[in-house]
Protein backbone atom coordinates (compact mmCIF):
# COMPACT_ATOMS: atom_id res chain seq x y z
CA UNK A 1 0.00 0.00 0.00
CA UNK A 2 1.62 3.21 -1.03
CA UNK A 3 1.65 6.06 1.38
CA UNK A 4 4.40 8.61 1.30
CA UNK A 5 6.76 8.07 4.24
CA UNK A 6 9.96 10.06 4.64
CA UNK A 7 12.32 8.69 1.99
CA UNK A 8 16.02 8.16 2.53
CA UNK A 9 18.21 7.79 -0.55
CA UNK A 10 15.03 8.31 -2.57
CA UNK A 11 13.77 4.78 -2.12
CA UNK A 12 10.07 4.09 -2.03
CA UNK A 13 7.99 1.34 -0.49
CA UNK A 14 5.65 -0.04 -3.11
CA UNK A 15 2.58 -2.23 -3.18
CA UNK A 16 2.48 -5.27 -5.36
CA UNK A 17 0.04 -7.96 -6.15
CA UNK A 18 0.97 -11.59 -5.82
CA UNK A 19 -0.21 -14.74 -7.44
CA UNK A 20 0.29 -18.48 -7.12
CA UNK A 21 0.89 -21.47 -9.29
CA UNK A 22 -0.76 -24.88 -9.07
CA UNK A 23 2.31 -26.85 -10.06
CA UNK A 24 1.94 -27.08 -13.85
CA UNK A 25 4.73 -29.09 -15.41
CA UNK A 26 5.36 -27.29 -18.66
CA UNK A 27 7.73 -30.00 -19.84
CA UNK A 28 4.86 -32.49 -20.18
CA UNK A 29 1.94 -31.94 -22.54
CA UNK A 30 -1.54 -33.26 -21.87
CA UNK A 31 -4.49 -33.86 -24.15
CA UNK A 32 -5.96 -30.41 -23.48
CA UNK A 33 -2.70 -28.48 -23.76
CA UNK A 34 -2.14 -26.18 -26.75
CA UNK A 35 0.50 -27.19 -29.32
CA UNK A 36 4.09 -26.82 -28.17
CA UNK A 37 4.72 -24.06 -30.69
CA UNK A 38 1.74 -21.97 -29.55
CA UNK A 39 1.89 -18.71 -27.64
CA UNK A 40 1.26 -20.59 -24.38
CA UNK A 41 4.80 -20.28 -23.10
CA UNK A 42 5.83 -21.41 -19.61
CA UNK A 43 5.57 -17.79 -18.50
CA UNK A 44 1.99 -17.47 -19.76
CA UNK A 45 0.98 -20.71 -18.07
CA UNK A 46 2.58 -19.67 -14.80
CA UNK A 47 0.72 -16.36 -14.69
CA UNK A 48 -2.62 -17.90 -15.65
CA UNK A 49 -2.38 -20.65 -13.05
CA UNK A 50 -1.51 -18.43 -10.11
CA UNK A 51 -3.94 -15.53 -10.44
CA UNK A 52 -6.43 -16.88 -7.90
CA UNK A 53 -3.74 -16.86 -5.20
CA UNK A 54 -3.37 -13.09 -5.37
CA UNK A 55 -5.61 -10.56 -3.63
CA UNK A 56 -5.82 -6.80 -4.05
CA UNK A 57 -5.74 -4.63 -0.93
CA UNK A 58 -7.07 -1.10 -0.46
CA UNK A 59 -7.65 1.19 2.50
CA UNK A 60 -7.31 4.64 4.02
CA UNK A 61 -5.04 5.84 6.79
CA UNK A 62 -4.07 9.03 8.58
CA UNK A 63 -0.55 10.31 7.91
CA UNK A 64 1.36 13.50 8.77
CA UNK A 65 0.70 16.34 6.36
CA UNK A 66 3.44 17.52 4.00
CA UNK A 67 4.39 21.10 4.83
CA UNK A 68 5.44 21.73 1.21
CA UNK A 69 2.31 20.49 -0.58
CA UNK A 70 -0.56 20.58 1.95
CA UNK A 71 -2.48 23.50 3.41
CA UNK A 72 -0.59 25.75 5.85
CA UNK A 73 -1.05 24.58 9.43
CA UNK A 74 -2.40 21.18 8.40
CA UNK A 75 -0.91 18.45 10.60
CA UNK A 76 -2.70 15.29 9.48
CA UNK A 77 -4.43 14.08 6.35
CA UNK A 78 -6.29 11.04 5.04
CA UNK A 79 -4.71 9.19 2.13
CA UNK A 80 -5.77 6.20 0.02
CA UNK A 81 -3.48 3.23 -0.32
CA UNK A 82 -3.28 0.09 -2.39
CA UNK A 83 -1.34 -3.12 -2.16
CA UNK A 84 -1.21 -6.84 -2.78
CA UNK A 85 -1.27 -10.06 -0.80
CA UNK A 86 -0.57 -13.73 -1.49
CA UNK A 87 -2.63 -16.59 -0.11
CA UNK A 88 -0.47 -18.93 1.99
CA UNK A 89 -3.31 -21.02 3.44
CA UNK A 90 -6.58 -21.94 1.73
CA UNK A 91 -8.62 -20.83 4.76
CA UNK A 92 -7.91 -17.21 3.87
CA UNK A 93 -4.55 -16.49 5.52
CA UNK A 94 -2.66 -13.94 3.46
CA UNK A 95 0.95 -12.72 3.58
CA UNK A 96 1.71 -9.11 2.70
CA UNK A 97 3.98 -6.23 3.68
CA UNK A 98 3.22 -4.59 7.02
CA UNK A 99 3.54 -1.11 5.53
CA UNK A 100 0.62 -2.01 3.24
CA UNK A 101 -1.81 -2.31 6.16
CA UNK A 102 -0.14 -0.36 8.94
CA UNK A 103 -2.63 2.07 10.45
CA UNK A 104 -5.44 1.03 8.08
CA UNK A 105 -8.70 0.60 10.00
CA UNK A 106 -10.66 -1.15 7.22
CA UNK A 107 -8.61 -3.36 4.89
CA UNK A 108 -10.64 -3.86 1.72
CA UNK A 109 -9.91 -7.04 -0.24
CA UNK A 110 -10.77 -8.00 -3.82
CA UNK A 111 -9.97 -11.53 -5.00
CA UNK A 112 -9.07 -12.43 -8.58
CA UNK A 113 -12.63 -13.65 -9.22
CA UNK A 114 -13.98 -10.25 -8.07
CA UNK A 115 -15.23 -11.23 -4.62
CA UNK A 116 -15.11 -8.28 -2.23
CA UNK A 117 -14.59 -8.60 1.50
CA UNK A 118 -12.47 -7.20 4.32
CA UNK A 119 -9.39 -8.52 6.11
CA UNK A 120 -8.26 -8.53 9.71
CA UNK A 121 -4.62 -7.92 10.66
CA UNK A 122 -3.62 -10.89 12.85
CA UNK A 123 0.13 -10.49 13.35
CA UNK A 124 2.99 -8.39 12.04
CA UNK A 125 6.74 -7.90 12.28
CA UNK A 126 7.82 -4.29 11.70
CA UNK A 127 11.50 -5.22 11.42
CA UNK A 128 11.02 -7.43 8.37
CA UNK A 129 7.93 -5.49 7.21
CA UNK A 130 5.71 -8.57 6.90
CA UNK A 131 2.19 -9.23 8.15
CA UNK A 132 -0.47 -11.96 8.23
CA UNK A 133 -4.07 -11.11 7.33
CA UNK A 134 -7.22 -13.23 7.58
CA UNK A 135 -9.99 -12.85 5.05
CA UNK A 136 -13.37 -14.57 5.18
CA UNK A 137 -14.26 -16.42 1.99
CA UNK A 138 -17.13 -18.65 0.94
CA UNK A 139 -14.82 -21.34 -0.43
CA UNK A 140 -11.17 -22.35 -0.01
CA UNK A 141 -8.64 -20.20 -1.88
CA UNK A 142 -5.80 -21.55 -4.04
CA UNK A 143 -2.46 -21.03 -2.33
CA UNK A 144 0.74 -19.63 -3.79
CA UNK A 145 3.29 -22.17 -4.92
CA UNK A 146 6.41 -21.52 -2.84
CA UNK A 147 9.84 -21.91 -4.40
CA UNK A 148 13.28 -21.31 -2.91
CA UNK A 149 15.56 -18.29 -2.94
CA UNK A 150 18.70 -20.24 -2.07
CA UNK A 151 19.58 -21.17 -5.67
CA UNK A 152 18.79 -17.93 -7.53
CA UNK A 153 20.86 -17.09 -10.59
CA UNK A 154 21.94 -13.69 -11.80
CA UNK A 155 20.07 -12.76 -14.99
CA UNK A 156 17.45 -15.52 -14.63
CA UNK A 157 14.01 -14.41 -15.76
CA UNK A 158 11.47 -13.36 -13.13
CA UNK A 159 7.92 -12.02 -13.17
CA UNK A 160 6.02 -9.68 -10.88
CA UNK A 161 2.24 -9.55 -10.66
CA UNK A 162 0.67 -6.74 -8.70
CA UNK A 163 -1.88 -4.04 -8.12
CA UNK A 164 0.30 -1.40 -9.82
CA UNK A 165 -1.25 2.04 -9.35
CA UNK A 166 -4.56 0.22 -8.84
CA UNK A 167 -4.35 -1.66 -12.14
CA UNK A 168 -5.08 -5.09 -10.73
CA UNK A 169 -3.01 -8.15 -11.70
CA UNK A 170 -0.52 -6.17 -13.74
CA UNK A 171 2.22 -8.48 -15.06
CA UNK A 172 5.80 -7.29 -15.57
CA UNK A 173 8.86 -9.26 -16.57
CA UNK A 174 12.56 -8.81 -15.88
CA UNK A 175 15.65 -10.53 -14.57
CA UNK A 176 17.44 -10.90 -11.26
CA UNK A 177 19.91 -8.03 -11.28
CA UNK A 178 21.73 -8.70 -7.98
CA UNK A 179 21.45 -10.59 -4.69
CA UNK A 180 21.98 -9.82 -0.99
CA UNK A 181 21.31 -6.10 -1.27
CA UNK A 182 20.95 -3.93 1.85
CA UNK A 183 18.43 -1.13 1.34
CA UNK A 184 17.50 1.66 3.76
CA UNK A 185 14.17 3.23 2.92
CA UNK A 186 13.93 5.76 5.76
CA UNK A 187 15.20 6.42 9.27
CA UNK A 188 13.14 3.54 10.68
CA UNK A 189 13.20 0.85 8.00
CA UNK A 190 16.18 -1.06 6.67
CA UNK A 191 16.00 -4.26 4.65
CA UNK A 192 18.79 -6.80 4.34
CA UNK A 193 19.54 -9.62 1.93
CA UNK A 194 17.13 -8.33 -0.73
CA UNK A 195 16.77 -9.54 -4.30
CA UNK A 196 17.29 -6.76 -6.85
CA UNK A 197 15.30 -6.99 -10.08
CA UNK A 198 14.59 -4.84 -13.12
CA UNK A 199 11.00 -6.10 -13.41
CA UNK A 200 8.80 -3.00 -13.32
CA UNK A 201 7.56 -2.44 -9.76
CA UNK A 202 5.14 0.40 -9.00
CA UNK A 203 3.12 1.77 -6.08
CA UNK A 204 0.47 -0.85 -5.38
CA UNK A 205 2.80 -3.83 -5.87
CA UNK A 206 3.98 -4.24 -2.24
CA UNK A 207 3.20 -7.60 -0.72
CA UNK A 208 2.95 -9.38 -4.08
CA UNK A 209 5.16 -12.18 -5.36
CA UNK A 210 8.21 -12.24 -7.53
CA UNK A 211 8.05 -15.48 -9.53
CA UNK A 212 10.53 -17.63 -11.37
CA UNK A 213 9.85 -19.14 -14.79
CA UNK A 214 8.26 -22.20 -13.12
CA UNK A 215 5.63 -20.01 -11.48
CA UNK A 216 7.10 -20.44 -7.99
CA UNK A 217 7.22 -17.49 -5.61
CA UNK A 218 10.85 -16.62 -4.91
CA UNK A 219 10.29 -13.24 -3.24
CA UNK A 220 7.88 -10.63 -1.86
CA UNK A 221 8.16 -7.32 -3.72
CA UNK A 222 8.77 -4.46 -1.32
CA UNK A 223 10.56 -1.35 -2.66
CA UNK A 224 11.74 0.56 -5.72
CA UNK A 225 14.43 3.18 -6.23
CA UNK A 226 12.74 6.47 -7.14
CA UNK A 227 14.09 8.12 -10.24
CA UNK A 228 16.03 5.05 -11.37
CA UNK A 229 15.23 2.82 -14.32
CA UNK A 230 14.63 -0.80 -13.42
CA UNK A 231 15.89 -0.93 -9.83
CA UNK A 232 13.43 -2.71 -7.55
CA UNK A 233 13.72 -5.05 -4.59
CA UNK A 234 12.07 -8.14 -3.11
CA UNK A 235 12.36 -10.02 0.20
CA UNK A 236 13.75 -13.54 -0.52
CA UNK A 237 11.05 -16.15 -0.09
CA UNK A 238 13.17 -18.27 2.29
CA UNK A 239 13.33 -15.33 4.69
CA UNK A 240 9.70 -14.33 4.17
CA UNK A 241 8.31 -17.80 4.81
CA UNK A 242 10.27 -18.20 8.04
CA UNK A 243 8.88 -14.90 9.29
CA UNK A 244 5.40 -15.96 8.15
CA UNK A 245 5.75 -19.14 10.22
CA UNK A 246 6.66 -17.11 13.30
CA UNK A 247 3.67 -14.83 12.69
CA UNK A 248 1.32 -17.78 12.22
CA UNK A 249 2.51 -19.21 15.54
CA UNK A 250 1.01 -16.11 17.18
CA UNK A 251 -2.40 -17.00 15.75
CA UNK A 252 -2.53 -20.49 17.25
CA UNK A 253 -4.33 -20.70 20.62
CA UNK A 254 -1.87 -20.65 23.49
CA UNK A 255 -3.51 -23.58 25.29
CA UNK A 256 -2.50 -26.04 22.54
CA UNK A 257 0.62 -27.87 23.72
CA UNK A 258 2.68 -30.35 21.69
CA UNK A 259 6.24 -30.03 23.00
CA UNK A 260 8.01 -29.55 19.66
CA UNK A 261 10.37 -26.86 18.44
CA UNK A 262 11.00 -27.10 14.70
CA UNK A 263 12.81 -25.12 12.02
CA UNK A 264 13.52 -25.21 8.29
CA UNK A 265 16.90 -26.29 6.94
CA UNK A 266 18.00 -26.28 3.31
CA UNK A 267 19.72 -29.33 1.84
CA UNK A 268 20.83 -28.97 -1.78
CA UNK A 269 18.74 -25.80 -1.92
CA UNK A 270 15.53 -27.63 -0.95
CA UNK A 271 13.74 -27.08 2.39
CA UNK A 272 13.33 -29.73 5.08
CA UNK A 273 11.37 -29.51 8.34
CA UNK A 274 13.58 -30.63 11.23
CA UNK A 275 12.85 -30.99 14.96
CA UNK A 276 15.09 -28.76 17.09
CA UNK A 277 14.07 -29.92 20.53
CA UNK A 278 11.45 -31.97 22.37
CA UNK A 279 10.26 -31.04 25.84
CA UNK A 280 10.45 -33.89 28.35
CA UNK A 281 7.13 -35.57 29.20
CA UNK A 282 5.38 -33.59 26.48
CA UNK A 283 3.03 -35.21 23.92
CA UNK A 284 5.91 -35.22 21.39
CA UNK A 285 8.25 -36.97 23.83
CA UNK A 286 5.62 -39.57 24.69
CA UNK A 287 5.38 -40.74 21.05
CA UNK A 288 9.16 -41.01 20.68
CA UNK A 289 10.02 -37.87 18.71
CA UNK A 290 13.58 -36.66 19.25
CA UNK A 291 15.96 -33.89 18.22
CA UNK A 292 17.05 -34.17 14.59
CA UNK A 293 13.99 -36.09 13.38
CA UNK A 294 12.65 -34.83 10.06
CA UNK A 295 8.91 -34.28 9.53
CA UNK A 296 8.00 -35.10 5.92
CA UNK A 297 4.20 -35.09 6.05
CA UNK A 298 1.41 -33.74 8.24
CA UNK A 299 -2.11 -35.15 7.99
CA UNK A 300 -1.29 -36.73 4.64
CA UNK A 301 0.17 -33.55 3.09
CA UNK A 302 3.82 -33.02 2.29
CA UNK A 303 5.63 -30.91 4.90
CA UNK A 304 8.88 -29.17 4.00
CA UNK A 305 9.07 -26.02 6.12
CA UNK A 306 8.11 -24.45 9.45
CA UNK A 307 5.12 -22.74 7.85
CA UNK A 308 3.62 -26.15 7.01
CA UNK A 309 3.82 -27.10 10.69
CA UNK A 310 2.28 -23.87 11.97
CA UNK A 311 -0.64 -23.89 9.50
CA UNK A 312 -1.34 -27.53 10.39
CA UNK A 313 -1.58 -26.52 14.06
CA UNK A 314 -4.53 -24.28 13.18
CA UNK A 315 -6.53 -27.42 12.40
CA UNK A 316 -4.98 -29.39 15.24
CA UNK A 317 -6.17 -26.73 17.70
CA UNK A 318 -9.66 -28.09 17.04
CA UNK A 319 -8.98 -31.74 16.22
CA UNK A 320 -6.30 -32.12 18.94
CA UNK A 321 -4.39 -34.62 16.74
CA UNK A 322 -1.59 -34.46 14.17
CA UNK A 323 -0.71 -37.42 11.95
CA UNK A 324 3.00 -37.04 11.23
CA UNK A 325 5.23 -38.79 8.73
CA UNK A 326 8.69 -38.73 10.31
CA UNK A 327 12.16 -39.82 9.20
CA UNK A 328 14.20 -41.10 12.15
CA UNK A 329 17.72 -42.34 11.44
CA UNK A 330 16.87 -42.64 7.72
CA UNK A 331 13.80 -44.75 8.46
CA UNK A 332 10.28 -43.51 7.69
CA UNK A 333 7.65 -43.95 10.40
CA UNK A 334 4.14 -42.65 11.07
CA UNK A 335 3.26 -41.03 14.37
CA UNK A 336 -0.06 -39.91 15.82
CA UNK A 337 0.63 -36.84 17.97
CA UNK A 338 -2.21 -36.13 20.42
CA UNK A 339 -2.06 -32.56 21.62
CA UNK A 340 -2.46 -31.56 25.25
CA UNK A 341 -4.32 -28.48 26.41
CA UNK A 342 -3.88 -26.15 29.34
CA UNK A 343 -7.21 -24.51 30.19
CA UNK A 344 -5.59 -22.01 32.56
CA UNK A 345 -3.11 -20.52 30.09
CA UNK A 346 -4.03 -18.46 27.04
CA UNK A 347 -1.57 -17.07 24.52
CA UNK A 348 -2.10 -13.48 25.63
CA UNK A 349 -1.60 -14.32 29.29
CA UNK A 350 1.33 -16.75 29.09
CA UNK A 351 3.87 -14.20 30.21
CA UNK A 352 1.67 -11.29 31.25
CA UNK A 353 0.15 -12.46 34.50
CA UNK A 354 3.06 -14.39 36.03
CA UNK A 355 5.96 -12.22 34.78
CA UNK A 356 4.46 -8.95 33.60
CA UNK A 357 5.66 -9.50 30.02
CA UNK A 358 3.77 -9.32 26.76
CA UNK A 359 5.88 -11.40 24.38
CA UNK A 360 5.94 -12.25 20.68
CA UNK A 361 8.09 -14.78 18.78
CA UNK A 362 11.06 -13.31 16.95
CA UNK A 363 12.08 -14.59 13.53
CA UNK A 364 15.25 -16.56 12.92
CA UNK A 365 16.29 -13.88 10.44
CA UNK A 366 16.09 -11.14 13.07
CA UNK A 367 18.04 -13.31 15.51
CA UNK A 368 20.83 -13.93 12.99
CA UNK A 369 24.27 -12.91 14.28
CA UNK A 370 22.93 -11.76 17.66
CA UNK A 371 24.38 -14.61 19.71
CA UNK A 372 25.94 -17.95 18.69
CA UNK A 373 23.94 -19.95 21.25
CA UNK A 374 20.45 -18.65 20.46
CA UNK A 375 18.67 -19.03 17.14
CA UNK A 376 15.25 -17.76 18.30
CA UNK A 377 13.62 -16.04 21.22
CA UNK A 378 10.66 -14.00 22.45
CA UNK A 379 10.63 -10.25 21.92
CA UNK A 380 9.38 -8.15 24.85
CA UNK A 381 6.51 -6.05 23.50
CA UNK A 382 5.33 -4.56 26.80
CA UNK A 383 6.31 -4.65 30.48
CA UNK A 384 3.62 -4.34 33.18
CA UNK A 385 4.33 -1.70 35.84
CA UNK A 386 5.25 -3.09 39.29
CA UNK A 387 5.75 -6.57 37.84
CA UNK A 388 8.61 -9.05 38.46
CA UNK A 389 9.97 -8.23 35.01
CA UNK A 390 10.02 -4.48 35.65
CA UNK A 391 11.74 -5.03 38.99
CA UNK A 392 14.54 -6.83 37.14
CA UNK A 393 14.97 -4.04 34.60
CA UNK A 394 13.58 -5.88 31.58
CA UNK A 395 12.51 -3.41 28.88
CA UNK A 396 10.45 -3.46 25.69
CA UNK A 397 12.67 -4.56 22.82
CA UNK A 398 14.67 -7.04 24.90
CA UNK A 399 14.67 -10.65 23.72
CA UNK A 400 13.99 -13.39 26.26
CA UNK A 401 16.14 -16.36 25.20
CA UNK A 402 16.23 -18.67 28.22
CA UNK A 403 14.60 -19.26 31.59
CA UNK A 404 15.21 -21.79 34.34
CA UNK A 405 17.72 -23.65 32.18
CA UNK A 406 15.42 -23.92 29.17
CA UNK A 407 15.47 -21.98 25.91
CA UNK A 408 12.40 -19.80 25.27
CA UNK A 409 12.16 -20.07 21.49
CA UNK A 410 8.35 -20.18 21.40
CA UNK A 411 5.45 -19.16 23.60
CA UNK A 412 4.77 -22.84 24.13
CA UNK A 413 8.29 -23.25 25.54
CA UNK A 414 7.51 -20.51 28.03
CA UNK A 415 4.16 -22.08 28.94
CA UNK A 416 5.91 -25.37 29.69
CA UNK A 417 8.49 -23.68 31.93
CA UNK A 418 5.90 -21.70 33.88
CA UNK A 419 3.90 -24.86 34.58
CA UNK A 420 6.85 -26.61 36.22
CA UNK A 421 6.11 -27.09 39.94
CA UNK A 422 9.26 -25.33 41.17
CA UNK A 423 8.54 -22.24 39.06
CA UNK A 424 4.80 -22.17 39.76
CA UNK A 425 5.53 -22.37 43.51
CA UNK A 426 7.43 -19.07 43.21
CA UNK A 427 10.89 -20.53 43.58
CA UNK A 428 13.53 -18.12 42.28
CA UNK A 429 14.79 -18.91 38.76
CA UNK A 430 17.40 -17.57 36.33
CA UNK A 431 16.49 -15.79 33.11
CA UNK A 432 18.58 -14.57 30.16
CA UNK A 433 17.83 -11.76 27.72
CA UNK A 434 19.58 -10.14 24.77
CA UNK A 435 19.57 -6.35 24.52
CA UNK A 436 20.72 -5.66 20.98
CA UNK A 437 23.60 -8.18 20.92
CA UNK A 438 24.56 -7.96 24.58
CA UNK A 439 23.51 -10.81 26.93
CA UNK A 440 22.10 -10.06 30.40
CA UNK A 441 20.87 -12.34 33.14
CA UNK A 442 18.99 -12.07 36.39
CA UNK A 443 16.76 -13.86 38.90
CA UNK A 444 13.08 -13.45 39.60
CA UNK A 445 9.95 -15.19 40.83
CA UNK A 446 6.53 -15.35 39.26
CA UNK A 447 3.97 -12.90 40.59
CA UNK A 448 1.60 -14.06 43.29
CA UNK A 449 -1.57 -13.19 41.39
CA UNK A 450 -5.04 -14.63 41.99
CA UNK A 451 -6.45 -16.71 39.17
CA UNK A 452 -9.65 -15.66 37.38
Amino acid sequence: MHFRPHHMFRLMLVALIGFSVTGINTAQADNNAPPANSRYTPLVRAVESCRLSVVNLRGRKTVPADSKTDAPGQKLKQVNGMGTGVVIDSRGYVLTNYHVVQGVKVIEVTTADRQRTTAKLLAHDPVTDLAILKIETEKPLPTIKIGTSSDLLLAEQVTAVGNAYGYEHTVTVGIISALSRTVQVNDDQIYRNLIQTDAAINPGNSGGPLLNINGEMIGINVAVRIGAQGIAFAIPVNDAIEVAADLMSQVIPGDVLHGLSTHTVYVDDRPQLVIDSVEPRSPAAQVGLTNGDRIVSINGQDAVCELDFQTALLTAATDKTLNLGVVQADKRTDVVLKLATSPTITRAAIGWRPLGLKLAPISAKEMANRHPNYKRGLRVVEVRPNSPAEAEGIMAGDILVAMHGWKTETLENLAYILQRPDVASQKSFMFYILRDKEPFWGQMRVANLPTR
